[in-house]
């Protein structure tokens, strides 16, 4: 019988999934489909325990879901691949297209070992694929906002639904799932297919209709807690962007809120296609003399922030939240990221590196970019003089303090008039909670005199 291998990547999931689709139709009425996932020992292993954890729940949801027809194989994909579609007679190996800078050059190895065996790339993990949109002058989009009028102009695709006969090939030898890696306390949202349809519709249904305003206030559930699914392919965005977008004119403006995100993960995965070097580099090339601070008294400076112990509440929040739930808050990843940058005047890069060893849902485009933004070193029209003031984004966004209180629990017993600022509580502030490790008035403008030096540089 014909068979086809589907080999799973970001899209762990079968619904709307294109390249599941060709490899049913390659196969044929009377073939199989051979499932499988490779554990790439150069992903693996820089992962933080999150999100390995996350993927092994997502791994054991898609084993279940396939009858336990998948497959997972350890090592090289240019060696593995090849070596199954040997094993199987594999007639053709289905992927989803990967824009990532390491993925583009996997898969051209892979394409290249498999030689005369067609390696085809159907569908990809955003909206848009990456590189697709461009200016009328056919050069890429800097700046989010015109990208977004593009994007929504052009439209994409309709959801490919499920195949409705799926026929998994049999007795195919398989690894078991990775070893769990140890969490400590840190406790994960459920993974997998089921999970992630779960989370959106419970957002969907009882959240999206406020999403515009909500969104912004972390001690409130008012965001879609969907980004671990989203960048493990357990949802697709087309499919979210459908289903919103039928959801009737009185959710237009929330509508419209929540697409926007989805457009600005589509955005910074376009920008890291055309600009790979950006993952490590300043998009911004001129930024690259921006003066960081280094040192024993910033290494310092940098473990008082990754504890949660600047003597600022809505950072240290933000940094305990990092450390119990592998997920920050939207609104609080600008403020202590800025709050890294531009009153500890440390590199972004460090910040950037240190969530995505701790972050659930850490992607490499979305999470670099998002620290250029607020570092000012990226792709903004407004950059570097926007320093975030945490005392004033704690007292707008979470004025009663429900978000400091329920990860600083030092704070707990603070009326709310201190609550954002303890070191103003008459005696100072409660028993084992630190004094601001820095003046923030003071290192906004060393901040701003940096920006300077480079631009007259």
């Amino acid at each position: 019988m014909p068979t086809a291998i589907v080999w799973f990547r970001r899209d762990l999931r079968l619904n709307d999934h294109p390249a599941l689709v060709a490899a049913c139709e390659s196969a044929g009425a009377d073939g199989t489909v051979v499932p499988v996932f490779v554990v790439d020992p150069r992903l693996w292993e820089p992962s933080g325990a999150p999100r390995r954890e996350f993927l092994r729940g997502c791994l054991a949801d898609l084993r279940e879901q396939t009858g336990g027809a998948l497959v997972i194989r350890s090592g090289d994909p240019a060696r593995v691949v090849p070596d199954l579609v040997r094993e199987t007679g594999a007639a053709s190996v289905h992927v989803s297209f990967d824009a990532g800078v390491y993925g583009r050059a996997r898969d051209a190895a892979v394409e290249e070992a498999l030689g005369e065996v067609p390696f085809v790339r159907t569908g990809s993990p955003y909206g848009v694929t990456p590189g697709r949109l461009l200016k009328d002058d056919g050069t890429p989009f800097k700046v989010y906002s015109p990208f977004a009028r593009a994007w929504r102009a052009r439209g994409i695709h309709s959801p490919a639904g499920r195949p409705d006969d799926l026929r998994w090939a049999d007795g195919v030898p398989t690894e078991d799932l990775p070893p769990a890696p140890d969490l400590g306390g840190t406790v994960l949202p459920p993974a997998g297919e089921r999970a992630g349809r779960d989370a959106w519709a419970l957002f969907r249904d009882q959240r999206l209709l406020g999403y515009a305003t909500s969104r912004n206030t972390p001690g409130t559930d008012g965001t879609s807690r969907l980004s671990a699914h989203l960048k493990y392919g357990t949802v697709h965005p087309r499919t979210l962007f459908a289903e919103a977008q039928a959801l009737g004119e009185q959710h237009a403006e929330a509508v419209d809120k929540f697409t926007g995100e989805l457009i600005w993960r589509d955005f910074y995965a376009d920008v890291l296609w055309h600009r790979p070097e950006t993952a490590r580099e300043p998009f911004n090339p001129e930024m690259a003399r921006m003066r960081y601070d280094t040192g024993p008294v910033a290494d310092e400076h940098f473990a008082a922030w990754a504890q949660g112990r600047t003597g600022y509440p809505i950072v240290d929040a933000g940094m305990r939240q990092l450390h119990g739930e592998a997920y920050v808050h939207n609104r609080v990843r600008m403020v202590v990221a800025s709050f890294l940058c531009k009153d500890l005047h440390i590199d972004w890069r460090r910040g950037a590196r240190y969530f995505l060893d701790h972050l659930v849902d850490g992607d490499l485009a979305s999470n670099h970019h998002g620290w250029q933004w607020v570092a000012g070193t990226g792709t903004d029209p407004s950059p570097y003089y926007r320093v975030f003031n945490p005392i004033r984004q704690g007292q707008q966004f979470d004025p009663d303090g429900a978000y400091v209180r329920r990860w600083v629990p030092e704070l707990r017993d603070v009326p709310d008039r201190y609550v954002h600022e303890p070191w103003t509580v008459p005696g100072g502030p409660p028993e084992g909670y630190p004094l601001p490790v820095v003046d923030h008035a003071e290192e906004r403008q060393v901040a701003l005199a940096r920006y300077q030096a480079v631009r007259d540089a």
